[in-house]
């Protein structure tokens, strides 16, 4: 395909469409888990109930991943992908109205903390179909350019939680008490419905119809097993796992820290912006331009450092409590996971057939929600014992990962 053909210009009309919707559907996502742990704790959740609910988000996308991915192999990409932006919308604006309840409150006879369960669990199922939209990158990229199309999506991410915290700011109090905001979850509702609305009138189908579903079947365990027979796809799989794992230490404990550290919800707002600003600049400018040079392994290699060193320093800036040095290591932090997380999937996607691009993918989205499970629930648990307990335990994981991310040098990719 030559530059500035007719089907490269498809091609790129296909991504940039993508991307917006990817981007409007996150803004929503951006809005409401900034305020998760705090409302929870408003509604009186223990430690370990606020890690569960944490963690239910990932546990639906643990079991809904590789479904939707397999589902997206034989219908399409497109219509799993509306099925999910509208299933977004409703669980977000059951989110605004639980909010609106007072802690002895109930709902159709359900306390509010219940309905938080309920929502998360719904936003869980239907943000499963994160897969099946690298899926839909897969089928619009060459193997040479898969890894500066998986960024697009990180950089949709970043976008999305750079506006979508600043959205939220405009909805919550500045005071670092007080009761929740319905307005938040509502916000994220009509985003979302504006995203499922792009992909109703404007997303074109990218999977073609001569394509044959794979031999994969519908549940992860069993599609693991298979998967990590390849001696190309275990490396890939194991990495994702303890990175992600780390990255969801701090991820889940970052709005308690910014809390123990005295900062309101709106400025915490703020805080989780300059993350997405971040990691809006690092995917969507650095990473696109670095890794078709450096090549996947490079890449995610300096990543794995920058993440280890990143999480140090939030160690040692929440043991200071420091907001300038937070600032800067949280840059670090996340510019590490900006170089890691497309390179890996970019790997895993080079190592699957066209037909099985789906499937795949959503295996490796499963394996990065057991870490997003186990990571939550770990890193609460070590912040109640201490603030920077879960930051160090996230820099030892991601000095060990070194090690899992050296053997990728010589895996072999499918071109």
């Amino acid at each position: 395909m030559v530059e500035g053909s007719p089907a490269a210009g498809h091609k790129r009309s296909s991504l940039a469409i993508i991307f917006v919707t990817v981007f409007i559907d996150l803004l929503g996502f951006a809005i409401v888990l900034p305020l998760l742990p705090r409302y929870a704790q408003h509604f009186e959740a223990s430690a370990s109930t606020l890690g569960m609910l944490m963690a239910s988000f990932s546990a639906m996308q643990f079991i809904f991943s590789p479904i939707w991915g397999r589902v997206s192999d034989r219908v399409g990409r497109r219509p799993i992908l509306i099925m999910g932006l509208a299933g977004s919308m409703i669980s977000y604006a059951i989110f605004g109205l639980a909010s609106s309840l007072p802690p002895s409150g109930h709902m159709l006879g359900l306390a509010p903390l219940t309905w938080l369960f309920i929502t998360r669990i719904g936003a869980g199922i239907f943000g499963a179909t994160i897969s099946t939209a690298q899926a839909y990158i897969a089928d619009v990229t060459s193997p040479a350019q898969r890894a500066r199309g998986m960024a697009l999506i990180g950089a949709a991410f970043g976008v999305g939680f750079t506006f979508g915290p600043l959205l939220g700011a405009l909805f919550v109090s500045g005071e670092t008490e007080g009761a929740p905001s319905a307005y938040p979850g509502y916000v994220a509702s009509a985003l979302s419905g504006l995203a499922l609305l792009s992909a109703i009138f404007m997303l074109p189908e990218s999977l073609r119809p001569d394509s044959s579903p794979s031999a994969f079947g519908w549940f992860l365990l069993g599609n693991l097993a298979t998967a990590m027979g390849r001696a190309a796809i275990a490396p890939i799989l194991v990495a994702m796992f303890f990175t992600t794992f780390a990255f969801a230490e701090f991820e889940a404990t970052l709005a308690l820290l910014t809390k123990q550290m005295g900062i309101s919800d709106a400025k915490n707002y703020l805080i989780f912006a300059y993350v997405g600003f971040v990691l809006a600049l690092s995917q969507g400018l650095i990473v696109r331009r670095l890794v078709p040079r450096v090549g996947e392994f490079r890449m995610s290699l300096a990543g794995t450092v920058l993440m280890a060193a990143g999480l140090i320093g939030v160690a040692v800036a929440s043991h200071v409590q420091s907001l300038p040095l937070l600032c800067v290591v949280i840059a670090i932090c996340v510019m590490g996971f900006s170089a890691l997380t497309p390179s890996l999937q970019s790997l895993l996607s080079r190592n699957a057939q066209a037909s099985e691009q789906g499937a795949i993918l959503g295996i490796g989205q499963g394996i990065a929600a057991v870490s997003r499970i186990l990571g939550p629930f770990l890193g609460i648990v070590l912040f109640e014992k201490s603030v920077s307990y879960p930051y160090w335990s996230g820099a030892i994981i991601m000095a060990l990962s070194i090690l899992l991310i050296l053997p990728l040098r010589t895996t072999p990719v499918l071109e």
